[in-house]
């Protein structure tokens, strides 16, 4: 009797299993979707954040944001480094996070704290062609696609998981859909078919 107990009280302490879930997201054709955000609450719950001190940056480079999507976790600080030859004037009027940084030049940086959960879209006011978004996360398990469309999680609870995947460009309200999944110990993967409008364009200016 007692060594049940003990074994009972040892299963209850024992860590939750977890899994390894690889999400590829493409289009109706089988194209990989890079730079898509898949974000994923286990139990419908968000998972604890990871650090707001990253290293976390979107660089002006040769005339464009770089990257053109980066994921970042609610409270993280990110820097905005000039390195063209010339000067830019980033902003954005997103609900999530307003701000301007008025005109500065090569090797500038500026820095801007992002406090709200969203998607945070990036211009430049004297470059209209420069765009860009931050996505800012209320859960610590959230992943920028790569070039194949793959996001590759480690440790993911088991159990019943909401996933959550956003394209500046996916055919959707709020650019977003939704995914239910269950998800066993060990390896797995899931697919997600997304749907993309054309990207914008926009004539260049200088």
């Amino acid at each position: 009797m007692r060594f049940a107990l003990l074994l009972l009280l040892a299963v209850a302490a024992a860590p939750a299993a977890a899994a390894e879930l690889v999400v590829t997201v493409r289009t109706a054709a089988g194209v990989p979707v890079p730079n898509a955000v898949v974000s994923l609450y286990p139990g419908g719950r968000a998972a604890p954040l990871g650090p707001t001190q990253g290293a976390y940056r979107v660089a002006q480079q040769n005339t464009q944001f770089n990257p053109f999507v980066l994921v970042v976790p609610v409270g993280a600080s990110v820097a905005f480094p000039n390195l063209d030859a010339f000067r830019h004037h980033v902003y954005s009027f997103s609900p999530a996070k307003r701000f301007e940084l008025k005109l500065y030049a090569k090797e500038q940086n500026r820095t801007v704290r992002f406090e709200r959960a969203g998607v945070v879209p990036l211009g430049c006011n004297i470059h209209d062609q420069m765009t860009a978004f931050l996505k800012v996360s209320d859960t610590g398990l959230a992943i920028r696609t790569d070039a194949q469309g793959r996001a590759t999680f480690a440790d993911v609870p088991t159990g019943a998981l909401v996933a959550q995947i956003w394209h500046p460009w996916l055919r959707a309200p709020a650019n977003q859909v939704e995914a239910r999944w269950a998800v066993k110990p060990g390896r797995q993967g899931q697919a997600v078919t997304v749907n993309l409008r054309p990207p914008p364009r926009v004539a260049p200016s200088y």
